[in-house]
């Protein structure tokens, strides 16, 4: 079930969410197949992905993409924060940050070690 874009465009959110879901569910198969034996046509992988991204385009250009895949689109996933990396700063923001970016003297690190101490 190949749409178009203009057909997806003319489509209710509800129909839209349907291709959606059925290219989703054939890329899923397609991937399961091509995990066990030789696929017949690894272009329609491509072909389901695109479908996927235009859905997405559509329901968020309309604003009614559901706010989880929106987070999940944007790297906001609010539940992951808690395990997100945390950005140190190095170099010259590292003596900035602790008030000694004017002194012209050697910058002195401290060694780093697993525990944190």
């Amino acid at each position: 079930m190949m749409a178009k874009v203009k057909e997806l465009r003319d489509m209710g959110d509800e129909q839209i969410r349907l291709v959606w879901k059925d290219a989703a569910e054939t890329l899923f198969r397609l991937r399961i197949k091509a995990q066990t034996e030789k696929i017949a046509a690894p272009s329609e992988m491509k072909k389901q992905r695109r479908t996927i991204a235009r859905c997405q385009t559509i329901l968020s250009q309309r604003g009614t993409l559901a706010p989880a895949v929106a987070a999940e689109a944007a790297n906001e996933s609010p539940q992951h924060d808690k395990h997100a990396k945390k950005r140190h700063a190095s170099g010259r923001a590292k003596l900035k940050a602790s008030g000694q970016g004017d002194v012209a003297r050697k910058p002195t690190f401290k060694k780093r070690t697993q525990s944190g101490i």
